[in-house]
């Protein structure tokens, strides 16, 4: 046997003791990321009262991984409890930013202006309306 032989034939053996030279079986659990869809089921299968030990087993990730997932979920689920629908005051205060935007425009396009009169520079000429 060649020395490429040997090597070959070591690979192969290591790889079916790993689940097949094409990655986990349909048995063994799935490795690798997870989708945000595996990812909720797991969490919700653990709120569900599934045994973290069991599940993080099952699924091939450590109960730490699991657990960070479930305080995430339950994170988001909180912070979109917390917000509120618009009311009117939010459609005026979104009204007023834009004032603001307008305001603030037309004072820049005036500062431009005044520097370009005060440096001695022509205004730019404007058609005339007829």
């Amino acid at each position: 046997m060649t020395r490429s032989r040997k090597t070959r034939a070591r690979t192969e053996a290591m790889g079916a003791a790993k689940g097949g030279p094409q990655g986990p079986t349909e048995a063994g659990p799935s490795r690798g990321r997870f989708s945000a869809k595996r990812k909720r089921e797991a969490v919700v299968r653990l709120l569900r009262g599934e045994d973290l030990d069991t599940l993080s087993r099952e699924i091939g990730v450590t109960a730490a991984t699991l657990s960070a997932w479930r305080d995430k979920f339950l994170a988001a689920g909180e912070a979109a409890l917390k917000s509120r629908e618009p009311d009117a005051k939010d459609e005026e205060i979104a009204g007023l930013h834009a004032k603001i935007g307008q305001i603030t425009m037309a004072n820049e396009l005036l500062c431009q202006k005044i520097d370009a009169m005060e440096s001695g520079l022509p205004l730019a000429r404007r058609r005339s309306r007829r």
